[in-house]
């Protein structure tokens, strides 16, 4: 049988159609490497017991004995739920699995435990390790998700993302992150942040697993890779545009670059005025007003307990009027009709960076997002794509951004970039 370490999901189905392998291998080789590194990278909240191994019936199933990482903020019907609150705020279990865990158990998949999650899936960092240098960050809030798909203990998990919540834990743990269009998956049963920009997401070693896991959890048909990409319009540009790229995260963008266009594509500087970087501060003024309408039960109660960066947000929130609030809707509103006519007449995809650099060392923090905010303030569906190592072989990734409801374009194309630089 072929190690399942680096193996594809649908290599596994098609192992155990022709007998090779069992339909409960992968969960068990899961386990064997989660008791090797957990004690180390510290990913996981609570884990389902080795014996639980049930896999519900069903026809045509995508994700038949596949095991996967619920991130500690979705709602589990079979285990506890603590919020990336170390403890002051606990609920045993819920009355039913959130929408997402049920959809993904449909498709065979098993839930092999609740990753870690920053605190409400905000800043404040809980005790997960980066697997590619145990002295830094893995990123956050999906901390948990990223670290145990990077360290192989688990081969899909998901994240959510309210500012860059996948696409920075992605960049610097090594791996895959995806971001669909907001609501494309439902966020019922998860708690929410900020629901204007909540999404829910997913993290995997192979950019053939974020497309299968699209195609089980949506409906759509099989994403598959295109000849090549001759006549895709690739346009650059980071938001905020007037920051300083490290010289990781420029040599990153300009390595894509070129493998996009030794695969056919044209790239090009995509000019975009600045109401586009404002974006950056209008995400930050919603973020802090919606945390603080969504956690006012929780600050009421537990207020003293929760941390700085956190009370800070929800402070800021309840001095924010809702005419700025307001005012940063509409802006984000406009430049959403904006960038859909841009294309719609210029480009295909957007390159971009996803962090400011490799992860930084300390456990103290999670990193910068500012160069995902404006896009998830966009509601667009955005890629990590982890191509590029930076200092002392850190990953560097680079983020892949589409119009809105152009999900499967964006990884069909992803999925012809990744084929040419294999």
């Amino acid at each position: 049988m072929t190690e399942l370490d680096d193996i594809t999901i649908d290599a596994f189905r098609a192992q155990v159609a022709r007998g090779e392998s069992e339909d409960l291998a992968w969960w068990h080789a899961c386990q064997a490497r989660i008791k090797a590194l957990e004690p180390d990278v510290q990913a996981w909240e609570y884990l389902m017991p080795p014996t639980s191994t049930e896999i519900l019936p069903g026809p045509g199933q995508l994700l038949r004995g596949v095991p996967v990482g619920i991130k500690d903020i979705l709602d589990t019907a079979e285990m506890p739920t603590t919020w990336g609150t170390g403890g002051y705020l606990v609920s045993p279990s819920a009355v039913v699995d959130a929408a997402v865990v049920t959809l993904l158990k449909r498709q065979g998949a098993m839930p092999l435990g609740k990753t870690v999650s920053t605190e409400f899936a905000y800043f404040t960092p809980g005790k997960t390790r980066n697997p590619q240098d145990l002295s830094r960050t893995p990123g956050g809030s999906s901390s948990g998700s990223a670290a145990a798909v990077a360290a192989g203990m688990v081969p899909l998990a998901l994240g959510t993302q309210t500012a860059g919540s996948i696409i920075r834990p992605a960049s610097y743990c090594g791996i895959f992150g995806f971001k669909p269009t907001v609501n494309t998956v439902s966020f019922s049963g998860i708690k929410a942040l900020a629901p204007s920009m909540d999404t829910l997401g997913w993290f995997a070693r192979h950019i053939e697993d974020i497309c299968t896991t699209f195609t089980a959890l949506t409906r759509s048909d099989a994403i598959d890779a295109l000849p090549d990409l001759s006549g895709i319009r690739v346009g650059l540009r980071n938001l905020p545009g007037d920051s300083s790229l490290e010289p990781d995260v420029t040599q990153a963008v300009s390595s894509t670059a070129r493998y996009l266009e030794k695969a056919g594509a044209r790239v090009f500087a995509l000019p975009l005025d600045a109401r586009y970087d404002d974006l950056v501060m209008h995400h930050q003024v919603v973020l802090a007003y919606e945390a603080a309408q969504t956690l006012a039960s929780e600050f009421q109660q537990h207020g003293e307990d929760m941390g700085a960066r956190l009370v800070e947000l929800i402070e800021q929130g309840l001095a924010t009027s809702y005419a700025d609030y307001r005012a940063s809707l509409l802006a984000a509103e406009q430049c959403k009709q904006m960038l859909s006519r841009v294309f719609a007449d210029e480009v295909d995809v957007i390159l971009a960076a996803s962090a400011p650099g490799v992860a930084p060392q300390g456990l103290d923090a999670t990193g910068d997002p500012i160069y995902c905010r404006a896009w998830t303030l966009l509601g667009v569906p955005c890629l990590n794509l982890p191509l590029n190592k930076g200092q002392a072989g850190l990953p560097v990734g680079v983020q892949l951004i589409a119009d809105r409801w152009q999900d499967e374009r964006l990884l069909s194309i992803a999925r012809t970039l990744v084929a040419t630089t294999a």
